[in-house]
């Protein structure tokens, strides 16, 4: 198994991200759990770091998202040698952290024969702004009414911050693409074209940094200037969070944060 994290000057939350990662490699055990970011065009401690917090570092400067990701899983692949035609490869972000089951469900849905699994994401506790998490939430669990109390939420999204794939069914396909943005969707999209059985879960969500600049184009930056109000106090950038990255602020909302880095909500 393998755990691929993109990461672009990312010094102030690879740790947290790796931790958790750690954490949940544990909960799989005896299998073996190999970690890879891909330092992208970094320009600060992001390899360093990651390199202290246990994972394999490929250092790349196309600062590319998707090539990124292509990059990771091909060092992957190459370090689980023999085993990696049957390996499961889980991708997150480094300004992501998971919850200790995340590769439990993973695994759980590899053997009941799935393909892929796409997951889903909530903001994190720390980077909270009410009025603006409010307005993306109700866009993002919008389809979830239509499932009733007990129901299984299959969702529309799709997360690179969230998502599982098979070695042989990654392969099939061609891997990911080298678009600076989409690369996720654009995955999905080709293993559900290509027949591949694909869950769609709420079950194990990761927390997300909120940014007001976003890593990629057409991410969070643009999804925060569509959640803006439309009239009354306009969000507006003030500086940095705890962690150093830039937020957006409502006035006289209480410990106003930032709202959830996220591509635009689609096909709801």
């Amino acid at each position: 198994m393998a755990v691929v994290v993109p990461a672009h000057n990312e010094e102030r939350r690879i740790a947290a991200c790796l931790r958790s990662v750690r954490v949940a490699a544990a909960q799989v055990a005896p299998l073996p759990v190999v970690i890879v970011v891909v330092a992208d065009a970094c320009t600060d401690a992001t390899a360093r770091l990651a390199a202290r917090g246990g994972a394999h570092v490929v250092e790349t400067r196309g600062h590319n998202v998707g090539l990124a990701r292509a990059a990771g899983v091909d060092r992957a692949l190459e370090l689980l040698g023999d085993a990696g035609q049957n390996a499961w490869l889980a991708m997150t972000d480094a300004d992501t952290t998971v919850p200790t089951a995340w590769l439990t469900h993973q695994v759980a849905r590899a053997g009941e024969g799935h393909d892929a699994v796409l997951g889903t994401i909530r903001l994190a506790p720390t980077t909270a702004d009410a009025v603006l998490v409010a307005r993306h939430d109700a866009a993002y669990f919008r389809t979830r009414r239509f499932h009733g109390a007990g129901g299984a939420w299959e969702h529309p999204h799709v997360h690179g911050a969230n998502l599982g794939v098979s070695a042989a069914a990654y392969l099939r396909v061609g891997g990911f693409a080298s678009l600076v943005t989409g690369e996720d969707r654009d995955l999905a999209a080709r293993l559900v074209a290509t027949g591949h059985r694909v869950a769609r879960t709420d079950r194990h969500p990761v927390h997300t940094a909120a940014r007001l600049r976003g890593r990629a184009p057409g991410g969070l930056a643009d999804l925060l200037v569509s959640l803006h109000p439309a009239t009354g106090p306009r969000a507006t950038p003030t500086g940095s969070d705890e962690a150093g990255v830039d937020c957006v602020r409502t006035p006289g909302v209480p410990g106003g944060g930032k709202s959830v880095r996220d591509v635009p909500v689609r096909n709801l």
